[in-house]
């Protein structure tokens, strides 16, 4: 779900970024959510370089060019994703069952292969690709 939003505010902000003063309770109008969620997400992708803030009269700008910002990286800033990555593999199977004590050895290295497609493909699309989709 972050993603999504997020991907749906920086095509606005590349949208209207020099046509509008954008701000979390326009962006939250847009998307239908909390502006909470908004300001939460901005922050986010503000600490990730993707956009630039200016309290006040200022509004919100993209930081990079819609073609230098890919999925990959809006997933990267977006998704509270552990170490592990996107499968949360249980830790601790039992060691005394037959699939306990090979699930690991049998599953680890699949998922990981679906995780590296995942994020090649996400770093195939850029914001460009996205907001070149809308029609406004």
């Amino acid at each position: 779900l972050p993603i999504s939003i997020a991907i749906h505010m920086l095509s606005y902000i590349a949208l209207y970024q020099h046509k509008e003063k954008i701000t979390s309770d326009v962006l939250a109008g847009s998307i239908e959510v909390n502006p909470v969620i908004i300001r939460r997400l901005l922050s986010r992708l503000k600490g990730a370089g993707m956009i630039t803030v200016h309290r006040g009269t200022g509004g919100t700008f993209l930081a990079r060019e819609p073609k230098d910002i890919t999925l990959l990286d809006v997933y990267e800033a977006t998704e509270n994703l552990k170490e592990e990555g996107l499968f949360h593999f249980h830790e601790h199977p039992n060691p005394r069952c037959p699939v306990g004590r090979d699930i690991h050895h049998a599953l680890d290295g699949k998922l990981a292969e679906v995780q590296k497609a995942m994020e090649d493909k996400l770093a195939s699309f850029t914001l460009s690709d996205v907001a070149g989709d809308i029609k406004v």
